[in-house]
């Protein structure tokens, strides 16, 4: 994290979508305009409605998470403001690159949160505990 970045630097990318008769297509591509290159996708399912997921940082990871299917809000801090989006449909996303708290909440039933980041899995990125994550952001 070398500039700080604010909660206003997460952004909402509507990723279009193809329609035909059948459904919808949407389309993620590295080197198009999305924001990072993807290293790793996964996502989350099987929660409870109305419960939360995520509420940790991280150092380097860029993550872009869309609603797949239902909703669920991202609660996103930057350690001085906070701001929070709700994600319904599955054609847009939320860009939070390194540096923001992000927690994932209100899930509807049967919702699912794809996750596309773009580092590998490494647990030295996290930034797990808040206390710590306000620490490094008044540092900057």
């Amino acid at each position: 994290m070398e500039n700080k970045i604010s909660v206003f630097d997460c952004s909402v990318i509507d990723l279009g979508k193809i329609s035909f008769d059948e459904g919808n297509l949407t389309v993620v591509e590295n080197n198009s305009s999305f924001p990072f290159n993807i290293k790793r996708v996964f996502y989350l399912y099987d929660i409870v409605g109305g419960e939360s997921r995520g509420a940790h940082s991280h150092k380097e990871c860029h993550q872009f998470l869309v609603a797949a299917s239902g909703s669920f809000e991202v609660s996103l801090d930057d350690g001085k403001f906070k701001r929070q989006v709700f994600l319904n449909r599955p054609d847009i996303g939320l860009h939070i690159p390194p540096g923001i708290w992000a927690s994932e909440i209100n899930f509807s039933s049967g919702a699912i949160c794809l996750v596309l980041a773009s580092h590998l899995y490494n647990e030295k990125d996290y930034i797990r505990s808040y206390e710590t994550f306000l620490k490094v952001q008044n540092e900057l």
